[in-house]
């Protein structure tokens, strides 16, 4: 079993920064991809941003240039750096990952509990 585990998220006005972090831990052999959707009140999950174990980076439009993912391999850790937030970027933020376990040595979907972020205008 993989679990993930978010922080940061939070309250914030409108230009300002935030930064999440999700750690994944549990039986894994490997993780694959790491990356941070989001889910607004009645609107469907969207891809925020992803990254690949070898470091390709994959943003939704909306976020291009404003945030930023990274990933501690040796840690199992992605973070997403938020800037110059828009009150259209409040969501909650759900953590991602791609993982092999050992059990099977098949690679599964995990997904954390969500962050709320607000951006107040």
């Amino acid at each position: 079993q993989v679990q993930l585990v978010e922080y940061g998220g939070g309250l914030v006005q409108a230009g300002g920064s935030l930064r999440l972090s999700c750690v994944a831990s549990g039986s894994i052999v490997i993780i694959n991809s790491m990356g941070w959707y989001r889910q607004a009140p009645g609107k469907q999950r969207e891809l925020v941003a992803a990254i690949s174990s070898g470091g390709i980076t994959n943003y939704g439009d909306s976020v291009k240039g404003r945030f930023t993912i990274s990933r501690h391999n040796a840690e199992n850790t992605v973070s997403l750096q938020m800037n110059s937030l828009k009150p259209e970027d409040t969501a909650v933020y759900y953590c991602n990952v791609d993982a092999v376990i050992p059990m099977t040595m098949k690679n599964y979907d995990y997904w954390g509990r969500g962050t709320q972020v607000t951006v107040s205008s």
